[in-house]
């Protein structure tokens, strides 16, 4: 069986056009912007909007003999001091300064948590 192809007519045509103003004639006109505009509103007054409470930061030091310094549970070292004039040092496990010299007599470990 061929297949033939159908022209489509100028009435044909017409209808899609026709439905799709029936269906906007209900509709009050409004501008694209504004219609965008309320949508905006309408989605952010749906999001329940719970901020965090402010953070603070809470810092101390801790300072020991030798090359170690801890901090207490719960802190954790931001930075640290040497004596001697020691400037290389690391940090381990995130809570204990490390001074890396072979001689000091003071480690200090700044000791800071959020609250």
């Amino acid at each position: 069986m061929p297949f033939h192809k159908m022209k489509p007519t100028p009435c044909s045509l017409l209808i899609p056009i026709l439905l799709l103003l029936l269906m906007n004639a209900g509709r009050t006109q409004q501008s694209l912007d504004a219609i965008v505009d309320e949508k905006i509103k309408d989605a952010i007054q749906s999001l329940e909007c719970n901020p965090p409470p402010p953070t603070r930061i809470s810092c101390t030091s801790v300072t020991n003999s030798g090359k170690l310094s801890s901090c207490p549970p719960g802190t954790f070292v931001t930075g640290c001091a040497c004596g001697y004039g020691c400037g290389s040092w690391d940090i381990r496990r995130e809570t204990t300064c490390h001074c890396q010299c072979s001689v000091v007599d003071w480690t200090t470990a700044r000791c800071c948590q959020l609250i």
